[in-house]
């Protein structure tokens, strides 16, 4: 499947994030090339920006592989997200515009009617895209980079056990966007670090996948 050279970087990582390139497996140059269609200098770039980012890591007579993170970094994971997104949230009641607020209502309004039906499987795409909003409502590039990346690698190492009461969940999310409505950057801060916390309770590490063929391509 041939893509921009630009976002040769975007597909790796989509793909060592769903699984399709199994964790401890080789990622050749040459190999990756073909999967993406795409020439061997985009991919070598991308490998390096994958290794600054923890997604990719070198071995002795090896070269470029996915990583294998232990069980300790992925604790370590989210700790540190526990402490960034009520960080973010702090500086979203502070800098968000109302273009931010109209669709952080609007997610809400969405989550709460979805919360409320037999079935809800894109509430986990509301609430990533909640979050993601959240962040950018920040301001703050550096730290909208950090969480960005905290959550491609929570949902890498992480499954998430389905909630068994999703209208609490998006209850809290409501409560986080109504505080950040007011500007109140320490209510902000506060529920937002309680709805963190609770919701790195709910993860297990993910398994990993047995090694796959790079060669096949993308499905």
């Amino acid at each position: 499947m041939r893509i921009p050279a630009h976002s040769v970087c975007t597909a790796i990582r989509d793909d060592i994030v769903s699984g399709a390139l199994p964790r401890g497996s080789r990622l050749t140059e040459e190999l990756l090339a073909g999967r993406y269609g795409v020439s061997r200098v985009p991919v070598r770039e991308a490998l390096r920006t994958l290794e600054s980012e923890g997604f990719v890591t070198r071995r002795r007579n090896v070269g470029a592989c996915v990583a294998e993170p232990t069980a300790q970094e992925a604790a370590d994971l989210l700790e540190v997200r526990t402490l960034l997104e009520p960080l973010g949230a702090a500086r979203a009641a502070v800098r968000r515009s109302e273009a931010h607020l109209k669709v952080l209502r609007g997610l809400v309004r969405l989550g709460q009617e979805r919360a409320g039906q037999p079935e809800g499987d894109d509430l986990a795409a509301l609430g990533g895209w909640f979050h993601e909003t959240l962040a950018q409502a920040s301001a703050s590039p550096g730290l909208i980079t950090l969480l960005t990346q905290l959550r491609h690698k929570t949902t890498w190492m992480y499954v998430s056990e389905r909630s068994v009461r999703p209208a609490e969940r998006w209850a809290e999310h409501g409560a986080i966007v109504d505080a950040v409505a007011r500007r109140d950057a320490e209510r902000a801060r506060t529920l937002t670090a309680r709805h963190a916390e609770r919701a790195a309770a709910s993860y297990r590490m993910r398994i990993p996948q047995h090694a796959v063929n790079l060669a096949s391509g993308r499905n």
